[in-house]
């Protein structure tokens, strides 16, 4: 590690840290002076994209994201959260197409993700894709909940997941 990549991870987790205790507005503005320091370093620009995405500043959040996911060296973690967090953006932001696609790639690699899987359900429901939007939303509950009167029906909500519109 030289000192210049000493320093970087320094600045970073300080910044992180800022974010964390819930000083973002300070976070933001330190992970976009080492974005500018840093330029193209993926992990720097997700966590530049999460600080203005906790702010509530999505629009800004996007060229982060999309650069984060463009380089090398996230986390695999952190590769799924930059995919999530840019899908959830897109939506945001009413690019539903765009976070239709994300989250479908996502899920390419991610397929038991299960926050994946709601967001793509939420823009599938933008999209006016309400039958696929149940499918994945009645899926997830009957794989994932512990709610003991869903798992008394669990294998009733597994077969309408797939054929809502069933009758006898």
């Amino acid at each position: 590690m030289n000192e210049n990549d000493q320093g970087r991870d320094e600045l970073l987790a300080a910044a992180v840290g800022l974010r964390e205790r819930g000083e973002a507005e300070a976070a933001r503005q330190q992970l976009v002076a080492l974005a500018e320091r840093f330029p193209g370093d993926a992990q720097v620009a997700y966590q530049a994209a999460w600080a203005h995405d906790v702010l509530g500043l999505e629009a800004e959040a996007v060229p982060f994201y999309e650069l984060a996911l463009r380089g090398a060296g996230l986390s695999e973690d952190d590769r799924r959260g930059a995919l999530l967090g840019l899908g959830s953006t897109y939506r945001i932001l009413g690019r539903y197409d765009e976070a239709v696609r994300l989250l479908r790639v996502a899920l390419i690699d991610f397929p038991r993700d299960g926050a994946l899987r709601t967001f793509l359900a939420m823009a599938l429901y933008n999209t006016g894709g309400h039958r696929e939007a149940m499918r994945i939303l009645l899926t997830l509950l009957a794989d994932s909940s512990t709610d003991p009167d869903i798992a008394r029906y669990r294998g009733a909500v597994a077969y309408y997941a797939e054929d809502l519109d069933a009758t006898l």
